[in-house]
């Protein structure tokens, strides 16, 4: 068990060795219950590829089949994975369920018999000769009920038939032909006993032995055990689950331990006895949390994806439903009554200053002490190239501009002049922005006024019905023009280029630490 790894608070002291070996211990224990949440869910998957793979299980062998390739055959061929021996089998066949196919076993029995009688006795022997009838009449019951539909193998058992049916060519495409010839003391004598029981001993038995039974529980399904090996995993994952979600529930406040446990509710798919595959889940988590894997790059990865699906539709339908209510607000009247309320209720004046007129004197200011001053040059040039161009292109300049020392004198006067007013008007401006209480109070009348009076021109019907009109036509324009050139842009390139400023903004940021 580990205690969550929420901690409501991080503290720049230095950890004491208590609990620098409590954290050591949190974290030992937290890579050993992921590894263990591995090891489940390696036996989970077993489990639900043991029954396709047993074959392979109970053999050992890879059997890749024969396919044509235009006009080339290539044979099928078997690779030896594992020695051949069936402890898999013996130690997982139980909790599968699994048991000897009866009539398989008997008839496989009945063959290896008859082997050692042919060494004892020969081929003439009646023993052999009974051996023989009692496999012709097995091999016929064996083909009329089928004893491999059970296990679902019944492929496994069309191959077997038609390995017979190819290895006895007199059997007229008959199987059953096929097995009453094959165990008959005419054709084993013709072909050579020897040779055709080890045909069968090496393509029909492996196959057969492949068979098996497996009774169908209560609840109407094959029977499954896994719940006893599951079971040794189970407890720790809920003793786990319940420690964790409690020390949260006490680390936070407000949260009760049911709520705690919404915090973990991946860690309820160990505890699930369906739908075991989902288990990798909690798995992968806990590898993260332990440190054992690194899930940072597939969560970035998949947010990312989140986001470009959908940040196009939302985009759009966020903008649209604004634009909409904008429009619908207009087309209320939402104009008029807010200039008639205006209008008509007394102005609460919250802190007794005029804001609209504090504003303006702010921006005068600032203008005049601070703005003019340092554009006075650059001001002064381009008047006087302006007053300069104008004489130019005057008739009657251009006959005084032929007299010696005419157009020197004429820029010095147009230099000196604009100079001066410049200068005027600067001081004007700064004489109007002392402390004057009478100009404040004019500056106040004549906001106001040009308020009242702009409202009342607004107010009027022909005008506030082109404005609306205006308005709402202007909205419509950009849901047409612009709303769906957003909806089409490309979010995989918006997220590059958000990338590629982010890692700007570290370099620029991690830059200065590292100069000297």
């Amino acid at each position: 068990m580990t205690l969550s790894r929420i901690s409501p608070r991080k503290s720049n002291k230095p950890l004491s060795p208590g609990p620098r070996r409590w954290k050591s211990l949190e974290g030992g224990l937290e890579k050993a219950l992921a590894l263990l949440a591995v090891l489940n869910y390696l036996l989970v998957l077993f489990n639900l590829s043991y029954i396709p793979l047993r074959t392979f299980w109970l053999q050992g062998k890879v059997n890749f089949l024969s396919f044509n390739f235009g006009t080339h055959t290539f044979p099928g061929f078997t690779i030896q994975v594992l020695p051949q021996n069936n402890f898999v089998t013996q130690w997982y066949d139980p909790f599968k369920g699994i048991e000897s196919n009866r009539e398989t076993t008997r008839y496989l029995a009945a063959v290896s018999k008859l082997e050692d009688q042919m060494l004892d006795t020969g081929l003439d022997s009646s023993e052999v000769k009974e051996l023989l009838r009692e496999l012709r009449v097995r091999s016929g019951d064996m083909v009329a009920t089928n004893p491999f539909e059970v296990a679902n193998k019944t492929g496994t058992f069309e191959k077997i038939k038609n390995l017979m049916r190819e290895r006895v060519p007199s059997a007229n495409d008959s199987s059953t032909i096929a097995f009453q010839t094959f165990w008959s003391e005419p054709y084993l004598q013709a072909q050579g006993a020897a040779q055709e029981l080890e045909f069968f001993k090496e393509e029909i038995r492996p196959l057969m032995e492949t068979n098996y039974f497996r009774p169908i529980g209560e609840n109407g399904k094959p029977v499954d055990n896994f719940h006893l090996i599951d079971w040794l995993f189970f407890m720790p994952f809920l003793l786990d689950f319940l420690v964790r979600s409690w020390f949260i529930s006490r680390r936070r406040t407000g949260v009760s331990w049911l709520e705690a446990m919404t915090w973990r509710w991946y860690d309820v798919f160990l505890l699930l006895p369906v739908l075991r595959w989902l288990r990798i889940i909690p798995v992968a988590i806990r590898l993260n949390q332990a440190n054992l894997i690194d899930l940072r790059t597939i969560q970035k990865q998949a947010r990312q994806g989140f986001v470009a699906s959908i940040a196009g539709e939302l985009t759009e339908v966020v903008v649209v439903s604004v634009l909409n209510e904008g429009q619908a607000l207009i087309r209320e009247g939402e104009i008029a009554n807010f200039l008639s309320q205006t209008s008509a209720r007394p102005y609460i004046d919250l802190n007794d200053i005029n804001e609209t007129a504090e504003l303006t004197k702010l921006i005068l200011n600032l203008t005049v002490n601070q703005v003019m001053p340092a554009i006075r040059k650059e001001t002064e040039d381009l008047l006087q190239y302006s007053v300069t161009k104008a004489l130019n292109q005057s008739p009657a300049y251009q006959g005084l501009k032929q007299l010696p020392g005419i157009e020197s004198l004429t820029n010095q006067i147009a230099k000196e002049t604009i100079g001066r007013i410049y200068q005027t008007l600067h001081q004007s401006l700064q004489v109007l922005l002392e402390e004057d209480p009478e100009f404040d109070k004019r500056l106040e009348q004549l906001v106001e006024q040009a308020s009242k009076s702009m409202s009342s021109e607004i107010q009027a019907k022909q005008s506030l019905e082109r404005i609306e009109y205006l308005l709402v036509a202007l909205i419509e324009e950009i849901k047409v023009n612009y709303v769906q050139r957003l909806s089409e842009e490309d979010v995989e390139a918006i997220l590059d280029q958000t990338r590629a400023l982010r890692k700007a903004a570290i370099a620029q940021t991690v830059a200065p630490m590292k100069s000297p």
